[in-house]
This record gives structure tokens, sequence and C-alpha cells, in this order.
């Protein structure tokens, strides 16, 4: 089995796991490729407009590239591929969606931090959690910016626990959690998934090394998230998995 139950013991007492060395190269290679194409896309147009900044994405320091999984064939292979199926049956059951994804590509030593939250603070009411996998196309290090994680155990908190989060000044990131624990980093290959919950704390440090660092945020929940309201979707919900039978979206 792709997932052990000690991992799944990790997932439900500390609020994570890793899997190492899961993604084929060539899928590997492939993201790779597809994130650099929309980053030159993305420069190309700032160069037009004469603007270092558009949006989240700043000139040749870092990117957030999202919603382009079901516009992209490479991506979409990924996103709802055998392996990401079995992470899906493994730990949200035999129906699965697909939430969110993006790319979050920091450049070479100007790559910036992030702060402790929970993806679910940026959701902004309350919700089941869903499933976040943290993809590595780089091997991870401390020097890079990889992401750390906080254990449930850490702070006394339990797996459905939703922090208040504020908005930090100067980088308008949701930070949730101001203690002084260092988390547990990623340590990892390229090809390697990080594995948490939406409740789970994270972060990352600055990219302080001279390559890029890249990463792919594939996001999976068990139902429909619906925005406050409940009038409309907060994401996406495309499916991946129907009573367990894996789902492939035609691109």
């Amino acid at each position: 089995m792709l997932i052990t139950e000690e991992q799944r013991l990790s997932f439900r007492n500390e609020g994570y796991f890793f899997l190492d060395n899961v993604i084929p190269p060539a899928q590997v290679e492939g993201l790779r490729e597809e994130c650099q194409r929309y980053i030159d896309s993305f420069d190309a147009e700032m160069e037009a407009k004469g603007v270092t900044v558009n949006g989240l994405n700043h000139y040749k320091k870092r990117y957030f590239i999202s919603r382009r999984g079901l516009e992209s064939p490479t991506i979409t292979d990924f996103l709802f591929s055998d392996l990401m199926g079995d992470i899906c049956s493994a730990m949200l059951g035999e129906n699965a969606f697909l939430f969110h994804e993006q790319y979050v590509v920091k450049f070479a030593e100007v790559g910036t931090k992030f702060g402790w939250h929970q993806d679910s603070g940026y959701v902004g009411h309350y919700h089941r959690p869903f499933l976040s996998c943290w993809c590595a196309l780089d091997d991870m290090s401390i020097e890079n910016g990889t992401v750390s994680v906080l254990p449930y155990s850490a702070i006394g908190m339990t797996p459905d626990d939703l922090y208040d989060h504020e908005i930090e000044s100067g980088s308008n990131d949701k930070i949730g959690y101001q203690g002084d624990h260092p988390g547990v980093p990623a340590l990892v290959p390229a090809g390697s998934i990080v594995i948490f919950s939406s409740r789970t704390f994270h972060r990352s440090g600055p990219n302080t090394t001279s390559g890029v660092r890249r990463c792919y945020l594939a996001q999976y929940s068990a139902e429909p998230i619906m925005n406050r309201e409940g009038t409309g979707l907060w994401g996406q919900a495309v499916p991946i998995l129907k009573e367990g039978q894996l789902c492939r979206p035609q691109v």
C-alpha cells in the first residue's frame, strides 16, 4: 500500500506525513516545464506593461500560478493520476474533489518567506478540513525555503481546531500562530509529497540559495466547500473519485 498505517496515524495525531520519491521523474519534469512556460508568459505580460508586479507575481522573484490544472493536459494528468487517486482514497474516502491547485515558485536569493498559517484560515469560515498535497519539484532544504509543518501536539490542538488569523503588515500574509516552536522541516528530494491537513499549521522560509525553488500544491476535499453564504463554491469541486472510481476530466 502507498500509505502505511503508521502514516495514517501520524496524520490523525499530528496532522501530516511525508511520502518520499513517489512522483515519477518524467512527471516531475513535465510539471517543471509547465511551470516555466507559465512563468515565461507572466514575464512577457509584465514586460509589455512595464511593471514588475502583477497580482501576487513579482518579476523574477516569486510566482503563484493557480488554477491552470484543467487547461494543461500535463497538469491534469498529474492531478487525476492513479497516484493522487490513491492518496485521496486513503485519506478522504470513496468520494473526493479537486479543491484548489497552484505552483509556488521562489527565485534564487530573493524568494520570500511565509508565516505560520492554516490553509483553512484562508477560506474564512468553518468547513470540513481538506487535504493539502505539497509536491516538491526540487530537492528541498532549509536554505531554499522548504515547508515546515507544526505537529498538533506542539501546541495542544485537535485535528478540527480552526484558529483566528491576522494579516501581517508588509506581506499581507495571514498568520495564525506566533509561538517559537520551529516545526518539522520537509527535507525531501524532488518527487516527494508532503501530506497535511488544511488545519495543520505550516510555513516556509526564504530561498537563500543560487537556484530556483519550485513546488506544486494540489488540494482535495471530501465534499464541495461552499462560500460563507452557502450560495456557491468557495474554490473548485472537480470530482477525482466517485464511489471509489477514479475520474479523469477531459481537457
